[in-house]
């Protein structure tokens, strides 16, 4: 499950920061030429778009290769990516690979049969 957890959070990451890019560049762009009535607004927080578009990507790509050795931490990176990409952008035909992806691979994690080894976090 560990393995599995790993392989699901990269393909998130990785759609998740394509997903992410297009989201970020489309506010910038509607910021630089402004917005196009029936084409194309402004989304009402933009900054909140920004942050989740770049710090959700990251999240799930950090829990899939925290999976392995870490388990329940990775899980709940995976878990969070999957929230974050939510918050951010919604459940659409873009979004919803790269959510369930991160849901899967953080349930996944967490429900790992084998728990990890007690070792000092520092």
């Amino acid at each position: 499950m560990r393995n599995a957890a790993l392989v699901l959070g990269i393909v998130a990451g990785l759609i998740g920061m394509m997903v992410g890019f297009a989201g970020y560049g489309y506010t910038a762009a509607v910021e630089y030429f402004g917005e196009i009535d029936g084409i194309a607004r402004q989304v009402d927080d933009v900054d909140q778009l920004r942050l989740l578009a770049v710090i959700s990507p990251i999240l799930a790509l950090a829990g899939g290769a925290m999976a392995l050795s870490r388990a329940l931490w990775g899980g709940v990176l995976l878990l969070a990516s999957a929230a974050g990409l939510y918050a951010g952008f919604g459940l659409n035909v873009f979004t919803v690979f790269p959510i369930s992806l991160a849901l899967l691979g953080g349930l996944l994690a967490l429900a790992a049969g084998k728990p990890d080894e007690p070792k000092a976090h520092f």
